[in-house]
């Protein structure tokens, strides 16, 4: 029987937040599941919230043995994460490493030996024992690192565009527009004639997408940033957008720019606005403040929550198949993700570390190697 060592975590019903890393026996693989030797592992800021919860970080503290971490939850946030009280969860989202056993099934032993990418929701661990359907397969030639985030970033930016084409959009809007998954998002736009207005916050984000083709940039911290949009949003007729930010007024400016460009030539009457629908999908919360929605924006519009998983479920098997190719063919170059420290389980439980990776800053990327001593 196979021992992993593997994080956890666990918020208390006394307001306590405590990651731990622990030893346990993996079973034997059904003849469908394979163990994957986890060789690299993601931090993404969707691993924040399940690892983490409402803790006060500033407050935590490593124990002696370097084993577990506690920190406080903040004042009357309990009741949001009542479903989760109590309980010893696993986490990681995704990750990467080689097989290194299989099930007695055909299409499992076949994966012996190969580099592959898993979606488990349990990845900081050594070994994880996942179904083949959990797993994307790659290229001989793609290390663990170069795998380990095949799944998040580069599905969502995927899905952004499926999901503008499915619905009738032509154009997109993105906020947060400098992360990893918004360059992942650029290139594949820019490749296939997509036009993309992106959101940013900062001068070098600006830069950043400049250097790598992008057309339309909108600095949120400029004084003409409203002019900006209305202006990028006229160019490209864009009528969709994602936001990863979630919190202030991000959303309701997007929506009051759509319509805006929309009603801009209407004569006499125009109570009800744009009959053009402006769709907004939110799919990240890195403000976690009161989404404020100044309704300027006519009555066609919605705005609405945008979950990976649940944009898959749509999809045909073929057609996902047919995404995990593309994300296998491109991991090197559409794909590539620059990770800027690689932890160990230890390295990843220190407060000063936490609060590093927790910072979400452009250009920092951190991922997790459980076999790193």
């Amino acid at each position: 029987m196979l021992t992993s060592r593997q994080l956890f975590t666990e918020i208390t019903s006394a307001g306590t937040l405590e990651i731990s890393l622990k030893e346990h026996e993996l079973p034997n693989p059904k003849p469908h599941e394979i163990i994957v030797r986890v060789e690299a592992a993601p931090i993404n800021p969707s691993d924040m919230w399940p690892m983490f919860g409402p803790a006060d970080l500033s407050k935590a503290k490593l124990n002696d043995s370097k084993t577990s971490l506690s920190a406080p939850i903040f004042k009357g946030m309990l009741p949001r994460i009542a479903s989760r009280l109590d309980q010893v969860l696993p986490i990681g989202n995704e990750g990467a490493g080689t097989v290194v056993a299989a099930g007695d099934s055909d299409a499992a032993q076949a994966l012996i030996g190969k580099t592959v990418a898993i979606l488990t929701g349990a990845t900081y661990a050594e070994f994880c024992c996942v179904p083949i359907q959990a797993c994307l397969v790659h290229h001989k030639d793609t290390s663990a690192k170069q795998a380990a985030s095949s799944f998040v970033n580069p599905l969502t930016a995927l899905g952004m565009v499926e999901t503008m084409r499915m619905e009738g959009h032509s154009a997109l809007v993105h906020t947060a527009a400098a992360s990893s998954l918004g360059i992942m998002l650029n290139k594949i736009c820019i490749e296939e004639d997509v036009p993309l207005v992106n959101i940013v916050r900062k001068q070098q984000q600006v830069d950043l997408l400049s250097e790598i083709g992008a057309k339309h940039i909108c600095n949120s911290s400029s004084d003409s940033f409203k002019r900006d949009l209305y202006q990028a949003i006229e160019e490209t007729g864009a009528t969709l957008a994602f936001d990863a930010i979630g919190g202030g007024t991000v959303v309701s400016d997007i929506l009051t720019a759509m319509e805006q460009v929309g009603s801009k030539d209407a004569k006499g009457f125009n109570t009800y606005g744009s009959d053009t629908n402006k769709q907004v999908y939110i799919y990240g919360g890195l403000n976690i403040s009161p989404s404020t929605l100044n309704r300027a924006y006519g009555m066609t519009w919605g705005i609405g929550g945008w979950l990976l998983m649940r944009f898959l479920s749509k999809l045909s098997v073929e057609k996902i198949m047919a995404l995990h190719k593309k994300v296998a063919d491109e991991i090197n170059t559409t794909f590539a993700i620059e990770f800027s420290e690689e932890l160990s389980f230890e390295q990843a439980m220190t407060p000063e570390n936490i609060m590093r990776y927790n910072a979400k800053k452009t250009g920092e990327k951190f991922l997790i190697n459980p076999n790193k001593e």
